[in-house]
């Protein structure tokens, strides 16, 4: 497996990414967590030399990590701050949850969800390799909800669903927001919601094709 240690054969094209973003006034928390966390490490050892392309790249179990861009795009709408709670409901091998942990800081908590095995394990492993005490990983059915947390101040879905799951809208704090991809398998609209009196105010992100929602609220 990659390491820490051997990250620089990708950084022209990280720190072209980078410098995209910065034209676009993506905040320097956004970037510096982007900048610290190494994606390479998270994809298969076929497809390294394109890790910092800005396209989505497979994974393990026809899952895939997506693209750098709308990870980035994700991320700014969620407005995550420093101590933090947050929810990723589809920890896939752990990338995001990475990016999410590095947000929140020190004092902050990221929960992950994920109910495939293969890719729990791989989260699991490539959350201690970033030394990321506050990211945990579950196995677990996330379109549910979490029991153990009482409120979210943030609720991340990394897959498509067909609406949003209710328990995640009773869990998500007032004045919270809510991201996921909502729509049918093929096409989704990317939906940011925030909890005003119990009910989600929506916001339209436009068009994305995420993998399908596996539990109880997602696709059979």
């Amino acid at each position: 497996y990659i390491t820490l240690n051997s990250i620089t054969p990708y950084m022209h094209s990280k720190q072209s990414l980078i410098a995209t973003w910065q034209q676009h006034n993506v905040g320097e928390n956004l970037l510096h967590a982007f900048a610290n966390i190494p994606r390479e490490l998270f994809v298969p050892a076929n497809v390294r030399h394109q890790a910092y392309a800005d396209i989505p790249l497979p994974t393990l179990r026809n899952q895939s990590i997506s693209q750098p861009s709308t990870i980035m795009m994700m991320l700014h709408a969620l407005d995550i701050k420093e101590g933090h709670t947050i929810l990723e409901v589809g920890a896939g091998v752990g990338y995001q949850a990475a990016l999410l942990g590095k947000l929140v800081g020190k004092e902050g908590i990221v929960i992950s969800a994920e109910i495939i095995p293969e890719l729990v394990h791989a989260a699991k492993r490539n959350i201690e390799t970033c030394q990321l005490s506050n990211v945990h990983i579950y196995e677990a059915d996330g379109s549910t909800g979490f029991p153990d947390v009482e409120e979210f101040d943030r609720i991340i879905i990394t897959a498509a669903c067909p609406l949003v799951p209710e328990p995640l809208i009773a869990q998500l704090k007032e004045g919270g927001i809510l991201i996921a991809p909502v729509g049918d398998i093929n096409t989704q609209t990317m939906v940011k919601g925030m909890k005003r009196n119990g009910r989600l105010e929506i916001e339209f992100m436009g068009q994305f094709k995420f993998v399908p929602l596996r539990g109880k609220f997602g696709f059979e």
